[in-house]
């Protein structure tokens, strides 16, 4: 035998000597996804995160945004007794209008005030000034020109508040004649605007018997108003 032939028996010798055996699951450690050849799809699940890597990698729990919304707090620091101190304010001062007279308006401007002077009446306040009070006040002081004022003032106050007039602090008797002209009224309005005029504007004074005269008329104006 040549010494080629020697070689090739030697190695064909090794190949046979040398027998390779599979272990019983190794079609198990080969069937991951990284030894799909077939091109089959997978598909997988990532649970929800933030998407970041380290995330993921330290398993780092997704924490769940606090809603401004589900709590009210203030926070003003060194201002924060300014704050408390401006509502205690506020609040006494809410008190102080509900006890007093002036928090009236509130709820009600047809409730009567006390008012003490025919210039304190205004076209804000007449509808719940206690005009007939005025009056008695005045008659039982002797002062009939004063009281035939705040008759007229009556007039025009039940005139508003039946809505034939609008009154306001600067309009004239005229004025007041022109919005009821055509009422059955009217002519006794005129009179006693007239009235009003000569006894008040003339500065002279003016006896009971004559105011009582003047005072007739006033009523019976009042009274055809009020129907």
């Amino acid at each position: 035998m040549g010494p080629c032939n020697q070689v090739y028996a030697t190695h064909f010798s090794q190949s046979i000597a040398t027998s390779r055996y599979f272990d019983d699951d190794f079609k198990e450690r080969y069937s991951s996804d990284k030894f799909n050849y077939e091109g089959e799809d997978y598909v997988g699940h990532t649970p929800p995160g933030s998407g970041n890597y380290e995330d993921f990698k330290n398993a780092k729990p997704k924490q769940k945004e606090q809603n401004n919304n589900d709590q009210l707090s203030i926070n003003l620091g060194p201002l924060n007794w300014l704050f408390y101190l401006a509502i205690a304010g506020a609040v006494l001062f809410l008190i102080y209008i509900l006890v007093n007279e002036g928090g009236s308006r509130l709820f009600s401007t047809k409730k009567n005030k006390t008012i003490n002077s025919y210039d304190n009446i205004t076209a804000e306040n007449i509808e719940g000034t206690d005009i007939n009070n005025l009056i008695k006040n005045a008659e039982n002081n002797n002062d009939y020109r004063l009281a035939v004022r705040y008759y007229y003032l009556l007039v025009l106050k039940t005139l508003s508040i039946k809505n034939y007039i609008k009154f306001e602090d600067d309009k004239t008797n005229s004025e007041y004649l022109n919005e009821i002209r055509g009422k059955s009224f009217s002519k006794d309005f005129d009179y006693t605007s007239y009235l009003y005029n000569y006894i008040w504007y003339g500065k002279f004074h003016l006896p009971f018997e004559k105011y009582e005269k003047a005072k007739v008329n006033f009523e019976t104006l009042l009274k055809q108003v009020e129907k």
